[in-house]
């Protein structure tokens, strides 16, 4: 079977546009491979959605954002900036498309097929950071043993519950046990009166996310890969046999295959490559608040959709809300207070007038909430990216698999839902 290159030769060189989690996991792979490998970043490492995400990996939680729940919602919700969903009001008719995709893909029957790519994608998911940590990456990720999953009410978990039954019917594994609130806080003494119910997760993990992409970018470098920082890429051209050249800011890069991991900013370096799948910014907002009075452990306010995550260095990061608006909108600070209203009332003690690290990240998401991983409409043109809430749980392992595919010739079956020309 012919490779990347069109040939029976296996590339020798690669581009890969973006240093996030997605972007050097896929440049570690294809040097694990003997490709030599070419990193461009706009900024540096870890500056996007790669940073200030939730950092958990949730395999159990790694489930197709198209649901039908999200069609409950509701227009006047989607417009309210309290709201744990919010869409700005504009004239867009690109967004508008998109959420008319998204909608279709929201019922129980499309569920379900979304569900069991995902349940096998994240079989495999820590199994990629083991290697990673075996192979030289110095940054660990940390066992949540348990996260905690906390609710005001019974009939708040039920909901929860329902879904991780759907998702062990999809195929995933998932261990979970039931409690009060009683015993929720005496598990955890952040949590506040307002916790009527809760739930234990086992088999998660969780990571500082910024540490880990930045040790990634480090043992890449060891390992002979290069990466230019500040540097735009404005375009890709397909040279045949000869192989890409990426046009940069800095100069024009010739590779036998270009990758591009661009996150939200996919779209325009792809489309004349033939994907139509449009990348949508969903934006989440993060914060970092002092450790003293707030949760110890992976904790989860399900129905405000807010997610707390002991970072170390005495700071615990406080993450939410999807925003579907422009990728380099600045940050709206009524999403950060509407995050504080929502997680004020069920924790105790946070100081929350000590916050720092206040954030806006653009997920990547497409509107049938699968991943674009694979080969474009040119045989050396690849795309890693689309990973909507997933990409640092997913990161490691879809860069893996599609280094698989271009240094081998040979796509591995769990891509072909993933095509990005689908």
């Amino acid at each position: 079977m012919p490779t990347a290159t069109g040939s029976s030769r296996p590339p020798r060189s690669a581009v890969v546009i973006g240093a996030g989690m997605v972007g050097l996991a896929t440049a570690w792979s294809l040097r694990n491979h003997g490709v030599e490998v070419t990193v461009v970043e706009r900024r540096h490492p870890a500056a996007g959605a790669s940073w200030g995400n939730a950092g958990w990996l949730s395999p159990a939680l790694t489930l197709p954002l198209p649901e039908p729940a999200a069609l409950r919602y509701g227009l006047r919700s989607l417009v309210s900036p309290e709201s744990p969903v919010y869409i700005p009001p504009r004239p867009d008719p690109r967004l508008a498309r998109f959420l008319l995709t998204f909608t279709r893909n929201c019922t129980p029957r499309r569920w379900r097929v979304l569900a069991a790519t995902f349940a096998t994608l994240s079989r495999h998911a820590l199994d990629a950071y083991d290697a990673l940590a075996a192979d030289g990456v110095a940054e660990p990720t940390r066992p949540a043993e348990p996260c905690l999953i906390a609710f005001r009410t019974a009939a708040e978990r039920a909901a929860m519950v329902a879904e991780l039954e759907h998702a062990r019917a999809a195929g995933f594994t998932i261990a979970y046990e039931r409690m009060d609130g009683d015993r929720a806080r005496a598990l955890e003494p952040a949590l506040g009166d307002g916790i009527g119910a809760a739930m234990e997760l086992h088999g998660q993990r969780y990571l500082n996310p910024g540490n880990f992409v930045r040790a990634l970018a480090d043992a890449l470098r060891k390992r002979g890969g290069e990466i230019l920082e500040r540097t735009e890429v404005s375009g890709i051209r397909d040279l045949g046999p000869a192989g890409v050249a990426v046009t940069t800011s800095g100069g024009q890069l010739r590779a036998d295959v270009a990758v591009v991991a661009t996150g939200a900013w996919l779209d325009p370096l792809v489309r004349p490559f033939g994907v139509r799948v449009p990348v949508q910014a969903g934006r989440g907002y993060s914060f970092s608040v002092p450790a003293e009075g707030a949760p110890t452990r992976p904790t989860y306010l399900a129905a405000q959709k807010v997610v707390c995550t002991p970072l170390g260095e005495g700071r615990v990061r406080v993450a939410g809300m999807m925003e579907l608006a422009p990728a380099d909108r600045p940050v709206d600070p009524r999403r950060i207070q509407a995050i504080i209203a929502a997680a004020r009332p069920l924790l105790r003690s946070i100081d929350w007038d000590a916050r720092t690290d206040t954030w806006v990240g653009a997920r990547p998401c497409t509107p049938d909430g699968l991943p674009l991983i694979g080969p474009t409409g040119s045989p050396r043109v690849y795309v890693n990216g689309g990973h909507g809430m997933w990409g640092v749980a997913l990161g490691p392992l879809s860069g893996r698999l599609l280094a698989d595919a271009i240094a081998t010739g040979a796509s591995p079956a769990e891509l072909a839902p993933l095509h990005p020309l689908r």
